[in-house]
């Protein structure tokens, strides 16, 4: 028996270790093909970016051109185009463009028109619902045929430039990895697509009827408070701030405001303060916010810095001009630098993929910039409907319009549904009801991009200015968005103009601004603001004009253009930095771009210092804050201790003074300048918002402390809690980057985590991926000498070298030339003629 045992045990040890023999060979193959699937994959996928890289050498036939066109690129990629023609410029400009952000173009065009489920999946139904709703589409169809005739027929020639490059990567079988990891094709491009992606900025730039919503809900729940007399309204909306620094003017504006009786049918107005609502306010901010950057974190409202300086006070005697537009950073980038020339025709600077010519940048003779306007463009009106019918401005009942709409979606069921639409002044205008739940009544939205008549795009004119008039009167018909132009040009002028279409409200336009829904009757829309009474001025006093989001309008003027301007803290401090100074070079105007001080944070950090010197019983912890705060600058470093001590607590300090009054809902409160109401509170100390547990300003200012700190995590050792340890930017690709297994296969896609420095409130803006998305320099002395520093690179394909090339120069703060006929001949890396 001991030895059958043994015999047995033998061979029940021979048939384990023969399993375990096979099951280690089937995972070694298993992970062997794994390994070669992988590998296959990675050669494809790298196959695939590469066959897809436009020629940027020797020559190319394209069908379409009149007459030979050059494009050479300097070391980063950025294409000199030059032709004999503007019509083959356009055509060319349209073909290289594409040929580097094809994807990206198609990208732009299926956001605005709610088509991104039929590639991206079921995710992107509500986006696509939301933008359905919107009706860009049918905007852009009923605006293209009343299209300034020069302007559509430049237009037709983009798409026929864009459509080249997609018939010939089709026609090769290289379209850009993108689509063939998603599985397909692009549709060609039409002027239309142009126009929708016009209105991609339009959206991201001027979208405030969410906040209107959110203004409406806080009114409701202060209704009572404010009838007792407490002018709780006022302080949480304040029109002009004491740091206001407009171009034009010095003092403050007045802009009539409503009053609650502009709210909506009085019995509805209880619904504004149920938990239901708010969630409901909540989720269609949700779905907008990838696309709108003021609705992406707090203090993201879509800015920018610019400034001119007259060469009475340059180093060079002929004027500097300076601009860096905040907005949501993407790969890959918003803009792509371009330079053009034909003949006579010379202009160098950032155009926006899908649209003809240069958004912003500078020709021979005149450089320009934007800003974000925040002008107030979008109503919501609260209609009467019975059946299909809704009652009209005149009181007579209209029968509704309506559009049918159809999501297709990528491996699921399509969504079907009717979107109702009223009419305002003959304008199409879209119940957005819908997209609220236990919204009630049926809102109505009305905003210039439904007005077919200002679609314009008049960057030809613009690029081609000899001067500052010239170049104002470029923007005369200009529709959306309203934007702040600031400009310099080679005779020694400056200056600065508002520009685009704002309403005016109500007969004669004297209703001024509503910052909630209205009735139907009310607010009603009388025209626009005529462009020569706009916010402008040439050549002031001081030889510098500014603008940074906050308040533009002057002493005194007639017309109400926004009611929510941006908090004022950058503009402020660039006039601080430039006013009064002589003998200014482009090296001054980077050091302005590049400035971390924050006037708002040093404010709180004095006064935590004051209320925990002055508390009772502060703990060890607030001591140590209070010394670190007691020795800081201002200047938000990445290294920096103090911005991260007085962030936390402006975060912890809003909810603890507006819950007591506002319970729940306290997040529905956000203007753009909400962060100036904290600070005129901690300086005011008004008892009415002090919260009753606090016996005074000093013990809530201490609490915020504590509450910061332990809801941000700080660590044990306070000198750890570095600004840029917890403010980082990390730049990935949409998709190489955001799936996993591509980012490790490829290992490819962006910058990862980087410290940031500055804020949102700095002119040096950083804010999660609100950030500048472009810096710009011009001296018009010398044009040649001009920068563009871009945060990613010109292509959208990371196996391109110029995919991130521009992030080293751009993450430093420093200059990068912008091409201005300095490429010609040996200055060319890469030369190619398109030939008919």
């Amino acid at each position: 028996m001991p030895a059958m045992r043994s015999n047995v045990s033998a061979a029940e040890g021979w048939s384990s270790r023969r399993t375990l023999r096979r099951v280690v060979f089937c995972v070694a193959s298993l992970l062997l093909l794994l390994v070669v699937v992988a590998a296959g994959a990675r050669l494809w996928l790298q196959q695939a970016m590469r066959s897809s890289l436009p020629q940027t050498d020797g020559t190319l036939q394209l069908r379409g051109l009149g007459a030979p066109v050059t494009v050479e690129r300097d070391a980063h990629g950025t294409p000199h185009i030059q032709s004999t023609d503007v019509d083959d410029l356009v055509f060319a400009q349209g073909f290289v463009t594409a040929g580097d952000r094809l994807w990206q173009m198609d990208m732009l065009r299926r956001h605005v028109t709610g088509r991104l489920a039929e590639v991206l999946g079921s995710n992107m139904i509500q986006h696509d619902r939301t933008q359905r709703y919107l009706q860009f589409r049918q905007a852009a169809a009923r605006a293209l045929p009343l299209m300034d005739a020069t302007e559509r027929h430049q237009l037709d020639r983009y798409a026929d430039g864009v459509n080249a490059q997609i018939d010939l990567l089709r026609s090769a079988g290289h379209l850009p990895a993108e689509f063939r990891v998603l599985g397909y094709q692009p549709e060609h491009w039409s002027a239309m697509d142009s126009l929708l992606v016009e209105f991609a900025m339009t959206q991201d730039l001027s979208t405030v009827y969410p906040s209107k919503l959110d203004r409406e809900a806080v009114e409701s729940l202060l209704a009572g408070q404010t009838a007792r007399g407490e002018d709780l309204l006022g302080d949480l909306y304040p029109v002009t701030t004491l740091r206001d620094h407009p171009p034009i003017a010095d003092q403050p504006a007045a802009t009539k405001k409503p009053t609650l009786d502009d709210l909506g049918e009085d019995d509805l107005v209880t619904q504004f303060a149920a938990p239901a609502h708010a969630a409901d306010l909540a989720q269609a901010k949700a779905a907008l916010a990838p696309f709108v950057g003021a609705l992406q974190c707090e203090g993201c409202q879509a800015g920018s810095n610019n400034w001119a300086i007259s060469g009475a006070h340059t180093q060079s005697g002929k004027p500097l001009v300076a601009n860096d537009p905040h907005l949501a950073l993407t790969v890959p980038g918003i803009w792509y630098t371009v330079e053009l020339e034909s003949g006579s025709f010379h202009a160098s600077g950032a155009s926006i993929p899908g649209l003809p010519f240069i958004v912003l940048g500078h020709n021979q003779h005149v450089a320009w910039g934007f800003t974000n306007s925040t002008a107030d463009v979008q109503d919501l009106y609260v209609e009467q409907i019975s059946g299909d019918q809704f009652r009209g401005a005149d009181g007579a009942m209209h029968p509704l319009a309506h559009e049918h709409e159809t999501i297709n979606v990528k491996r699921g069921k399509s969504v079907s549904f009717d979107v109702s639409l009223t009419s305002h002044g003959g304008t199409p205008t879209p119940i957005l009801s819908p997209l609220y739940p236990h919204e009630t009544r049926n809102l109505a939205l009305r905003w210039p991009v439904y007005d077919a008549g200002t679609a314009s795009l008049p960057m030809y004119r613009v690029c081609s200015a000899e001067d500052g008039a010239a170049l104002i009167e470029a923007f005369r018909n200009y529709g959306a968005p309203a934007q702040n132009l600031v400009w310099g040009d080679d005779h020694g002028h400056v200056g600065y103009h508002l520009v685009g279409r704002i309403p005016l409200r109500g007969a004669g336009g004297q209703s001024g601004l509503t910052p909630v829904p209205v009735n139907t009757g009310t607010y009603e829309w009388a025209g626009w603001i005529p462009y020569d009474a706009l916010p402008q001025v040439t050549d002031p006093e001081g030889g510098v004009v500014a603008t940074a989001n906050a308040r533009t309008t002057p002493t005194g003027y007639p017309y109400g253009t926004s009611l929510d301007w941006a908090a004022p803290y950058r503009n402020e401090r660039i006039w601080k930095l430039l006013e009064g100074r002589n003998g200014l070079s482009a090296a001054d105007m980077l050091a302005v771009q590049n400035d971390t001080f924050s006037a708002l944070d040093k404010t709180y950090a004095e006064h935590i210092v004051y209320a925990v010197d002055h508390a009772k019983s502060p703990t060890r912890r607030d001591r140590e804050a209070a010394e670190i705060l007691r020795k800081w600058d201002g200047h938000i470093t990445a290294d920096s201790v103090a911005a991260s001590l007085t962030s936390a607590t402006r975060r912890a300090l809003l909810p603890m003074v507006l819950q007591p009054k506002l319970g729940s809902n306290w997040d529905s409160y956000g203007p753009g300048n909400s962060s100036y109401v904290l600070e005129r509170m901690i300086e005011t100390r008004p008892s009415r918002w002090l919260p009753e547990q606090f016996a005074d300003w000093n013990e809530l200012l201490v609490a915020a402390l504590d509450r910061g700190m332990k809801e941000g995590e700080a660590p044990a050792d306070l000198r750890d809690w570095t600004w840029g340890s917890r403010h980082e930017l990390d730049l990935e690709h949409p998709v190489f980057g955001a799936i996993p297994w591509l980012r490790a296969l490829l290992g490819v896609a962006g910058t990862g985590p980087q410290p940031m420095p500055g804020s949102g409130l700095t002119v040096r803006a950083s804010n999660g991926k609100h950030s500048a998305s472009m810096r710009f320099i011009a001296d018009l002395a010398a044009p040649a000498d001009d920068s563009m520093s871009l945060p990613m690179g010109e292509s959208g394909n990371p196996a391109s070298p110029w995919f991130m090339d521009g992030w080293p120069t751009w993450y430093r703060g420093e200059r990068e030339s912008l091409p201005f006929g300095n490429t010609a001949g040996s200055g060319a890396s890469h030369r190619i003629v398109l030939t008919p």
